[in-house]
């Protein structure tokens, strides 16, 4: 049953981890670091390695020692406010047939990805790769036809292992952290390496090109000469130049060392600080020679620091894991972690400023305001439940592995479509600056099943409820609510949906309807729809009156699917 009561009486609502009105984290309830990004069809999508994984293996204490990460995290936004989860890509699974491969050490394990894509005019199909390393070993790849899947290996062993031609050796320095790009004449390129002697030059950086696949490298790795190297590479074409970017070590700066580097690179600037975002330019990248250190752009994070540059709807931004992280602190603070827990790392996005004539990026403020919000969010599309800027005491499923096994954790599915929001009494889920216009909306729609209450509240924290809708269905079912008049007008800077009360509470999509002063409403795209109308007592009504009641409403839509649904009127 639904109805469009609002009521004050409201279940203790969960705790706000990130922060009334911060943008960063990006995630309010997923510890997730060493970003990579792409565009595609006007979204942003966010990879980056599962720190909630091992979280949760850990049983919310300790250290993070990134053992337990085995999988890939995926968000996207197109408002880079509002970011959407589309749960994990399970590289465990996807290899589990390298078990065999003697470089597989610590099979299973994956970090640091980095995700690119291309148009095939060949096949006419749109290609993604998607790089990661396994523990320090090596480098993997995986390919789809799609940002989010569903992904698969081409290769039955790691793509850079340390039998690949100039890479990294055995018992030296690394051979991890990809960092991919494809330049502007299709060519693909691979960087990659680490952990060298703490030293002025460690010469632990490596890039190496790839075969047209995109699967395979295509001959000789070569040493990128970069000063304090330590790891997180990453690639771009800048202004028709190779931008390569990397974190710096903590090695003792020794102002000798550091002039005699000048005096043989003299268009370098000045020596990194240890823990800091580093940037080098070429226009050749397989000559070692070629390679111009350019500086610093991101700062020091208190550990180790990877970032990615990315450029989206005209803006260029930094994306990067903060260490002494704000979700981890704030967990602590309220008791719903041990103390013992470190190392927990989130992503956080800054705007970045970046020079494409020069090919120079400038230092990045990096701060938990985090960017602004590009454009409103339209109420009057679906929008997934897993669409949110902010959220408190919500967890996520795919419900199709679920149906499979039930068993299956919560971040240990494939990136998928068919997520959904566990919602228990008093989670609630924030979207930003969302624009009803000027007419307004007029219903609401829940798209969900179980057991709960879901209000709609507004204001700058979630106090006013606007309307409530009672749920109860064991299906997966949409119920639609009236709206009071006038209270759903222009932009709303904070929306929350609320469960006040949910006994195994899921939902999976909402939607608003706007008023159209002309009195013609399109409520569902459909074929064919039949009403029947019932009052609060359960009676079937004749004709339609203004008794406050039920409509039920039976509809065939274009792909000749039926649907019924609960459509609340709230006439007196």
């Amino acid at each position: 049953m639904a109805t469009c009561i609002s009521t004050n009486a409201q279940t203790k609502l969960a705790d706000d981890y990130k922060g009334s009105g911060y943008n960063n984290p990006i995630s309010a309830n997923i510890f997730c670091a060493d970003p990579t990004a792409l565009e595609y069809n006007g979204r942003l999508y966010v990879y980056g390695s599962n720190d909630h994984q091992e979280f949760v293996a850990n049983g919310k204490k300790g250290d993070n020692t990134y053992g337990s990460i085995k999988s890939i995290v995926v968000f996207s936004t197109d408002d880079m406010v509002n970011w959407t989860f589309h749960g994990t890509i399970d590289t465990k699974r996807l290899c589990s047939t390298w078990v065999s491969n003697p470089w597989y050490v610590g099979y299973g394990v994956s970090w640091a990805p980095s995700v690119t894509w291309r148009h095939n005019d060949e096949n006419g199909k749109d290609e993604f790769f998607l790089y990661f390393c396994n523990s320090s070993h090596g480098v993997g790849v995986l390919t789809a036809e799609s940002p989010i899947g569903p992904w698969k290996s081409p290769n039955n062993q790691l793509m850079v292992t340390y039998d690949t031609p100039g890479a990294n050796k055995a018992g030296t320095n690394a051979n991890f952290d990809p960092g991919v790009t494809i330049d502007e004449n299709g060519v693909g390129w691979l960087s990659f390496g680490g952990l060298g002697p703490s030293t002025i030059m460690p010469d632990a950086a490596r890039i190496i090109k790839l075969k047209s696949n995109m699967t395979e490298v295509d001959g000789s790795a070569v040493m990128i000469h970069a000063p304090y190297h330590f790891e997180a590479n990453e690639l771009n074409v800048i202004g028709g130049k190779y931008v390569y970017t990397y974190c710096s070590n903590w090695a003792g700066r020794d102002a000798t060392e550091w002039n005699d580097y000048k005096s043989e690179h003299p268009t370098s600037a000045n020596a990194p600080g240890g823990g800091t975002m580093c940037y080098m330019v070429s226009d050749n990248p397989l000559d070692p020679d070629s390679w111009e250190f350019k500086g610093y752009y991101g700062p020091g994070v208190g550990g180790n620091n990877h970032s990615h540059l990315q450029k989206f709807q005209g803006k260029y931004y930094h994306i990067y894991h903060n260490h002494g992280d704000i979700l981890l602190n704030a967990m602590k603070k309220a008791g719903a972690v041990d103390a013992s827990a470190g190392d927990y790392r989130s992503i956080c996005v800054n705007q970045a400023d970046v020079n494409e004539q020069t090919a120079t990026v400038n230092p990045v403020t990096l701060n938990t305001e985090g960017v602004t919000q590009i454009k409103n969010l339209n109420p009057y599309e679906w929008q997934q439940a897993e669409t949110m800027a902010s959220c408190g005491g919500v967890e996520y499923e795919d419900f199709t592995n679920i149906k499979k096994n039930p068993k299956i954790s919560q971040l240990g599915n494939d990136a998928s479509q068919n997520m959904q929001v566990n919602m228990k009494a008093g989670s609630w889920i924030n979207v930003r600056k969302v624009d009803f216009g000027t007419n307004g909306a007029i219903k609401f729609t829940l798209r969900a099943k179980g057991m709960g209450t879901m209000q709609l509240r507004n204001g700058t924290s979630p106090r006013t409820t606007i309307a409530s809708i009672e749920f109860s269905s064991t299906e997966m079912t949409e119920q639609t609510i009236d709206l009071p008049a006038g209270k759903m007008k222009g932009v709303k800077n904070n929306l929350y949906l609320v469960a006040n009360d949910a006994t195994d509470f899921y939902v999976d999509a909402w939607q608003f309807t706007a008023y159209d002063p002309t009195g013609i409403e399109e409520v569902v795209s459909s074929q064919k729809v039949k009403q029947q109308r019932y009052d609060l007592s359960g009676r079937q009504l004749s004709h339609s009156n203004n008794h406050r009641g039920i409509v039920i409403e039976q509809y065939t839509d274009e792909n000749g699917v039926k649907h019924s649904r609960k459509v609340v009127s709230c006439k007196e």
